[in-house]
């Protein structure tokens, strides 16, 4: 995924559906110099983790 539409995901207020290594993720905030992106489990708020932009996928 590039970072333009990562940050598209993460503002948009509809739910895109976005893998990292295979589960589904929520965007909570995209960091484009850094090509980062915090992340979490859709069923796991609570396991947040800073990822590369360019591991997402979207479905």
């Amino acid at each position: 995924m590039d970072a333009r539409r990562a940050q598209e995901i993460a503002d948009s207020h509809s739910m895109a559906n976005v893998l990292y290594n295979g589960t589904r993720v929520y965007i909570e905030h995209v960091d484009q110099q850094n090509g980062q992106a915090t992340i979490h489990p859709l069923d796991q708020p609570n396991q947040k983790q800073s990822v590369s932009i360019a591991n997402l996928m979207e479905q």
